[in-house]
């Protein structure tokens, strides 16, 4: 593990810079790295934190939360627990200032060492740990950590430093074994569930929070499991001076014991806060003894709980007088004591930490990362590949060698329209692979790691070699074997044109699933959007003869249209065909008396003219930035 003495030994070394400390203790042959602040976080209060929404069925006032009350001090961990609909996720968001609810009506204090930080202050303090582990699965467990080091704003830790830190945290959450493997996709298995979520944890202790926010770090797991991360995160805070804040479900004994203080929830209500070890002697006091030989978060739970109880006004009274019994105990009292002792103390804020790193060096990070991600998820871009290969071959070889005569001109436009408009259609494939990244982003974003601009600049820098690369394969076997316009430059022009198709289409999935971040509604509404184009795009029916609603309102706006008129000049342009045998002409142009048909005459039947490329193309890129743009838009504004 560490290339240290194994016989006990013990030694302390400090390191200063101009904010921030640190303490590396060697021990058995095991690093312990404390961060600490010169102004450390004390505290952290709330009171009378109350919270009113609108009855979905009446709307009528809901109170969901009602003047709840509690103090954590440095180093303790509490647990919010208390039976489904308690509130206690709710709670856990107040104190973490997220939204609640919509038009949720907010009340109540919260503090930390007697002052109302300010957003990007709290923001530096905390860190929240989501339920769901918003993991990138193709990335390794240091990889992990190394990216969301990169990304803090929250410290100044030097290259050797942050290296150094992240190895220490790897270490002391038992992770060393695993520090190389990947954390897992659908394709290729990593590690366990238990690893996943001890990892999501480091990945915010890297940041150096002084408050960590658990939204029911244990779910999915095993009592084994969940001990074992409970008590990673036990020590993490003991020897950080860390306040911990944890909603927690149904933990076993062993996990229960680990927390240093309890608030119980019911109804919205507090019906205890207080040390683990002081349940016993309260709940004696109410004459609600706990049980021997039973788990006492289950019958906490079970007291808790009415909607399941046999005599429902026996339960809604017993727990009315839990919760009076706790108004009027001497812990509620010395709680308020703590509280306003807390609060008036006026306790200095810890110094700002946060580092000038420029926008630039955020996009960096996340285009390396991304790039990581891409070339090893095969879901991402290996299997879109694949399709791709499939669909050249496909169409080089319906549309195999097509002639320049006459009746080869129909199917030479069909095949214009297919290569250009299904290539697009196929970009539905990104939906899944960029609703992961967008998880991974609302993530980091409420931490405080990045903003929505950074996100989508660098989602877009990364799918463009992919793009290009897609364009380039799916044109050397589709152009050639259906037998276009055979010159280099038509080639290119074939080429660019579909990597801008691609371009616009990756973008048009990046606004839909921004704007309805659900893969079957995104994927449908994706697809509903490329079929509207092809509707409109000039092929199905002319631009002289399409209805007057779609032509104003849709077709100026279909990127599909502009990638068709500039692969049909492309090919039609230069290019002549003969009439046949019997010289019939189908379309009459200069060339007739030769019995030939100029490729200008095909394109007049449609009203497209020459030497608009550069027009079309900035459009079309207009078109791209304008749904880059409106995307980054909803990230900004949807919170979740």
């Amino acid at each position: 593990m560490w290339p240290f003495a194994s016989r006990p030994a013990k030694e302390a070394i400090e390191k200063r810079t101009n904010l921030v400390s640190y303490s590396t203790d060697i021990e058995d042959g095991v690093v312990t790295e404390t961060h600490l602040m010169n102004n450390d976080v004390k505290n952290f209060t709330w009171k009378g934190v109350t919270v009113t929404v609108k009855d979905s069925k009446t709307g009528a006032p809901k109170v969901i939360l009602d003047n709840i009350d509690g103090v954590v001090q440095a180093g303790e961990i509490l647990a919010l627990m208390g039976p489904s609909g308690c509130g206690k996720t709710s709670l856990l968001n107040v104190l973490a200032r997220r939204d609640v609810s919509v038009a949720a009506k907010v009340e109540g204090t919260v503090l930390i060492n007697g002052n109302v930080a300010s957003t990007s202050s709290f923001r530096e303090m905390t860190s929240y740990v989501e339920q769901e582990d918003a993991l990138i699965g193709s990335l390794t467990v240091m990889e992990t950590m190394y990216f969301a080091a990169r990304l803090s704003h929250k410290n100044t830790l030097t290259k050797a430093a942050r290296i150094r830190r992240i190895s220490t945290l790897i270490a002391s959450f038992g992770l060393t074994n695993q520090a190389n493997n990947i954390i897992g996709t659908p394709i290729r298995k990593g590690i366990s569930g238990g690893q996943k979520r001890r990892l999501s944890v480091i990945s915010q202790l890297i940041t150096a929070p002084k408050i960590l926010f658990l939204d029911e770090p244990t779910s999915g797991l095993d009592s084994t499991a969940s001990s074992e991360v409970i008590s990673f995160v036990k020590n993490a805070a003991k020897k950080n001076n860390l306040i911990v804040i944890c909603s927690i479900h149904q933990p076993s004994t062993t996990t229960f014991q680990l927390f240093d203080k309890l608030l119980l929830l019911s109804g919205g209500r507090s019906h205890y806060f207080g040390s683990v070890a002081g349940i016993q002697d309260h709940f004696n006091s109410l004459n609600q003894p706990l049980p021997l030989h039973m788990n006492p978060a289950e019958f906490l739970l079970d007291l808790m709980n009415t909607d399941f109880a046999r005599g429902h006004e026996d339960a809604e009274a017993r727990l009315s007088n839990i919760h009076r019994g706790w108004l009027n105990s001497e812990l509620a009292k010395d709680l308020d004591t703590q509280i306003t002792s807390a609060q008036s103390n006026n306790l200095p804020l810890p110094d700002s930490t946060s580092s000038t790193r420029s926008f630039f060096i955020d996009v960096a990070t996340l285009v390396h990362r991304s790039f990581i991600k891409s070339y090893r998820d095969v879901v991402a871009y290996g299997i879109r590949i694949a399709m791709y290969f499939g669909l050249a071959v496909m169409m080089g070889t319906v549309w195999l060698r097509m002639d320049y005569d006459q009746r080869s001109i129909q199917p030479v436009i069909n095949a214009i329209f297919f290569g250009g408009a299904f290539m697009s259609f196929m970009a539905v494939a990104y939906v899944p692979a960029f609703l992961e990244d967008r998880a991974n982003f609302v993530k980091e974003r409420h931490n405080g790691l990045y903003g929505a601009t950074a996100f989508m600049v660098s989602n877009f820098i990364i799918g463009l070699p992919y793009q290009f690369l897609i364009s380039i394969l799916f044109s050397i076997i589709a152009y050639w074997l259906s037998n276009f316009r055979p010159t280099a430059d038509g080639f290119f022009l074939w080429v660019m044109w579909l990597f801008l198709d691609l371009v616009a289409a990756e973008s048009l999935v990046v606004l839909v699933s921004s704007i309805f971040p659900i893969f079957v509604v995104a994927l449908a509404l994706t697809a509903f959007a490329n079929g509207l184009w092809m509707c409109v795009d000039g092929f199905m029916v002319t631009p002289a003869i399409l209805n007057v609603f779609y032509k104003y309102v849709f077709s100026y706006i279909d990127y599909q249209s502009y990638v068709f008129k500039g692969m049909m000049v492309n090919q039609f342009a230069e290019s002549t065909y003969t009439c046949g045998s019997k010289c019939e002409c189908m379309y009459v142009t200069p060339l007739a008396a030769e019995c030939k048909i100029a490729g200008q005459g095909v394109l007049d039947q449609y009203d497209y003219n020459t030497g608009n490329t550069g027009k079309w193309v900035g459009i079309l890129l207009g078109i791209v930035l304008g749904y880059r743009m409106l995307g980054t838009l909803v990230l900004m504004v949807k919170k979740h």
